[in-house]
């Protein structure tokens, strides 16, 4: 595990480095959620309708929030309308303030436009959002789903390759090891997409809480791994796929390949084993 300095490297968001969906956390002192998804000049709402650091600039099939406030488990808000039309969004984001939450716009890859498909996705005190996909999920869809013990298929309520995901890490123990669960879910998951031929068979970055840390990492099975960034604040850390603002030198790029680990007096970079990271 190693302690990243302010920034490890410069920012270079591209298009060809993400597929779809954007999304952002934070982690730090209660701040309402229009600070940090409403407010700024690129901020995920804009990013809804002008992606600028990935393929698909249009993220309209519906969004989601989760905060944690005083219980244990996250509050979710979601709706399947774009972000920027929806104006209980807009209250809530105004009103609401939180010491941690995740947020999402979603780009459907194929799966309906549901409030089920929406991220983020919950489970007790987990909460998770992906940008990505898994090669020709399609065919695999019944024997990922096959992974899912009957004891968490409960909490299967939408059908989408992401929700799938979170819930196999949950049986791969990410409740006691946050990294190490999502990575032996992510692999198992690569290796049903590749033995189906789906290509690329993995497209992977995203964020996960239990509502006192997050986690997030990025990955991919070609070289083309979904963007991934943090900036820290003098009260707070946030991540997110996609800068919100064009202040360059403050954002730093997660390399592909890594996981980081953001607590309330820093960020750990993690590197991700199981040789899953091509070279």
């Amino acid at each position: 595990m190693v302690r990243l300095r302010p920034c490890d490297g410069p920012l270079q968001a591209t298009r060809a480095g993400c597929l779809i969906c954007r999304w952002a956390a934070w982690l730090g002192r209660p701040r309402y959620l229009e600070e940090l998804i409403l407010d700024p000049v690129h901020s995920l709402i804009d990013q809804s309708r002008n992606a600028l650091a990935c393929k698909t600039a249009i993220n309209a099939d519906g969004f989601g929030v989760a905060w944690y406030g005083e219980r244990e488990a996250p509050c979710i808000y979601k709706d399947i309308r774009p972000a920027w039309s929806d104006a209980n969004l807009r209250q809530i984001a105004h009103h609401v303030r939180a010491r941690l939450f995740l947020a999402h716009v979603r780009a459907s890859t194929g799966t309906a436009t549901t409030q089920d498909n929406c991220h983020p996705f919950a489970v007790g005190p987990w909460s998770f959002m992906h940008n990505g996909q898994i090669g020709g999920y399609e065919r695999i869809r019944k024997k990922l789903d096959a992974e899912i013990p009957d004891a968490l298929y409960r909490h299967r309520v939408g059908n989408t390759d992401s929700e799938a995901l979170f819930l196999i890490a949950l049986s791969q123990g990410l409740q006691d090891d946050p990294v190490g669960g999502m990575v032996r879910a992510v692999a198992k998951a690569q290796r049903l997409a590749e033995q189906a031929g789906g290509l690329p068979a993995m497209r992977f970055a995203a964020c996960w809480s239990n509502g006192h840390e997050i986690f997030a990492a990025r990955y991919a099975s070609d070289h083309l791994a979904p963007t991934l960034f943090y900036r820290t604040f003098d009260d707070g850390i946030c991540i997110v796929s996609e800068p919100f603002d064009e202040v360059r030198d403050a954002w730093c790029e997660v390399p592909p390949g890594t996981a980081i680990r953001v607590t309330a007096t820093g960020v750990d970079m993690l590197g991700l084993d199981l040789g899953l990271c091509p070279a």
